[in-house]
């Protein structure tokens, strides 16, 4: 149970920044005792490897802070965290933690499933974020971008150090997602609406 939730708040942790958990992972195994990867998951925590995602990151921390540029990147990431999330849930969950002692018991077989585990709950993620931000930032009139950008950048932080720490807690993350996403589907069918509306009169004049 415990390595499904590590894997889950991971791949989470992934659609809302593809680095983040990467980066995670692959310093507290270089520098800490706090996760050892498997044999398999080790070149996380090489060095060449580690600064080429605070490079992306650096990228990534930038461009989804501007008005129009986040949407461009959210486009781009649309593959890169789901990729990125089922390869966090895969080591995640085979890793051993300060919580998750035997992990080799968990998806000992069909090694596909947490990979695709991971891309799945990471996409679903990171469609609600990019439904969210054309929304924060027509309300806002993208002033909020930024804003909406730092929260989700903790938030990533936040939740990848509690997926290997005290896993447990994913759930209130899970919790929060599961009210944000219908709040997000009906702020989009407003929106949509309102276009369309401003679009009929418009041709009215």
């Amino acid at each position: 149970m415990l390595e499904a939730l590590t894997g889950t708040g991971l791949a989470a942790s992934a659609g809302l920044n593809a680095y983040i958990p990467l980066l995670t992972m692959g310093l507290l195994s270089r520098f800490t005792g706090l996760i050892d990867l498997p044999s398999g998951w080790q070149w996380l925590s090489n060095g060449w490897v580690i600064a080429i995602l605070i490079v992306l990151l650096a990228v990534e921390f930038v461009a989804d802070k501007v008005p129009v540029v986040d949407h461009v990147n959210d486009l781009v990431q649309t593959v890169v965290r789901p990729t990125a999330g089922g390869l966090v849930f895969s080591a995640g969950s085979s890793s051993e933690t300060v919580t998750v002692t035997d992990p080799g018991s968990f998806f000992s077989s069909n090694q596909w499933v947490p990979i695709v585990t991971g891309v799945v709950i990471a996409f679903g993620v990171h469609a609600v974020k990019s439904a969210a931000r054309p929304v924060i930032n027509a309300g806002t009139a993208g002033i909020g971008a930024p804003v909406a950008s730092t929260v989700e950048d903790v938030t990533s932080v936040a939740m990848s150090l509690v997926a290997i720490i005290l896993p447990v807690l994913v759930l209130l993350f899970l919790a929060g997602f599961a009210i944000l996403l219908p709040w997000t589907l009906r702020r989009r069918r407003e929106r949509k609406r309102e276009r369309e509306t401003a679009r009929a009169a418009g041709y009215r004049v």
